[in-house]
């Protein structure tokens, strides 16, 4: 089954600071561990909100916004699909990558990671994934 893993932004990532150069070469060696087992599909970050637009339709109308967007905590920073036997072995994936931040982070950083199981094919009853 196809999770996809999405990380939450913050202020820094917000404000456009690259993340430290210790925290990148980490996640680099937790990604190609990920490949050699080939369950890593896809990863990725991205721009801060500044660089983005949001498209909203709203009473039959279509608006564009351009970024900035307010509340960091709420934009997606960066995402990885997996190919993984269970919702349980994407919770430890998940659990790996934000121990490699909180080590080289610190106590003080607080961060977020949403596990989301994708449909694949026909439309699914989603209420009893594992």
């Amino acid at each position: 089954m196809r999770f996809m893993m999405i990380v939450k932004g913050n202020q820094d990532y917000e404000a456009g600071l690259p993340p430290p150069p210790e925290l990148m070469a980490a996640i680099g060696q937790l990604s190609q561990e990920a490949a050699r087992e080939g369950t890593l599909i896809s990863n990725g970050g991205l721009l801060p909100s500044s660089a983005g637009a949001r498209v909203r339709v709203q009473n039959g109308r279509l608006s564009v916004t351009d970024g900035p967007f307010s509340e960091a905590r709420e934009l997606v920073g960066g995402f990885a699909i997996f190919e993984l036997p269970s919702k349980a072995a994407a919770i430890e994936a998940g659990r790996r990558f934000m121990q490699v931040h909180a080590d080289i982070l610190g106590p003080a950083w607080e961060g977020e990671l949403e596990i989301r199981p994708m449909m694949d094919g026909a439309p699914q009853d989603c209420r009893d994934v594992r």
